[in-house]
């Protein structure tokens, strides 16, 4: 029996949110079987709790999807959790309380990887239940005007990811890989979220990226990433799968399948994710 998993012990993150730059602590706890994944927001009336799992996707205030995934509605508010999700789905972690004192998670290095490690450090256990998992069956996909996402029946969580931008530093590319504990670390987590070098100041005038910096967000002109150095040779394309990774993980478990996608972004990983849902 494959168990579930929960953290060993409290752990405590700081920082300012990329989007509204406004300072937030994330405090992790553990969780009982079967309990999912928990946010509550310390800093409103009553801290009302937002189940992960119990979300319905069919409201549009339910989840929204503008550069980031953002889960309630009104004041209940939890926004940019992709990054946090896919820490979550790469050590397997099924049930957590996560406190928050403010409407977006800290944004830390613009990546998974120092919400990785720092459950990594208090440790990871096993919980006397057995793992949910999603096996694909059969398949299903979703379409955009110029992209599509669908899954198919694998024994692996495999996703293959094709990129395709006309600005030269991005180009087209195409990265297929089975996602596990030890690929996610070490292939994925890492990976910093990115914007068009002309989309940073269209973006300041929306409101969102207050938080992002040159170190956090790879503002990507024609000759590469502005003042900052790439992880990877084709770190966007990660980081394009870190966001599927965490938005798949709406779904409070696993799959075993393949995710093929073709420019998808969070709102055509939100249609497939309702329908998974929908068989669940």
């Amino acid at each position: 029996m494959i168990k579930q998993r929960t953290i060993k012990d409290s752990v405590r993150i700081e920082g300012a949110g990329l989007q509204t730059g406004k300072k937030a602590t994330l405090n992790l706890k553990s969780s009982p079987p079967n309990s999912g994944i928990n946010f509550i927001r310390t800093d409103l009336a009553n801290k009302p709790l937002l189940n992960v799992q119990s979300l319905c996707l069919d409201k549009p205030s339910a989840l929204a999807a503008l550069r980031r995934t953002t889960l309630g509605a009104g004041p209940l508010q939890i926004q940019t959790t992709e990054h946090f999700l896919a820490a979550l789905s790469g050590l397997s972690i099924d049930n957590i309380i996560a406190e928050l004192d403010s409407e977006e998670l800290p944004g830390l290095d613009g990546s998974a990887k120092e919400f990785l490690d720092a459950m990594k450090k208090t440790g990871i256990i096993e919980q006397d239940a057995p793992k949910k998992i999603l096996k694909i069956d059969k398949p299903l996909w979703c379409e955009g005007e110029d992209s599509i996402l669908a899954v198919f029946p694998n024994d692996d969580f495999k996703i293959s990811y094709t990129l395709s931008y006309k600005e030269p530093a991005l180009g087209t590319k195409f990265l297929s890989i089975v996602i596990d504990e030890n690929t996610f670390a070490k292939e994925i987590a890492p990976a910093r979220t990115f914007c068009l070098k002309e989309e940073a100041q269209a973006l300041l005038k929306t409101g969102l990226g207050k938080g992002a910096n040159f170190e956090n967000t790879l503002v990507m002109d024609r000759d590469g990433p502005v003042k900052n150095v790439l992880r990877f040779p084709d770190e966007p394309i990660r980081h394009k799968i870190l966001d599927l990774v965490g938005d798949l993980y709406l779904l409070g478990m696993q799959i075993k399948g393949h995710v093929v996608c073709v420019k998808s972004g969070h709102r055509l990983n939100m249609e497939l994710v309702k329908k998974l849902k929908a068989i669940i």
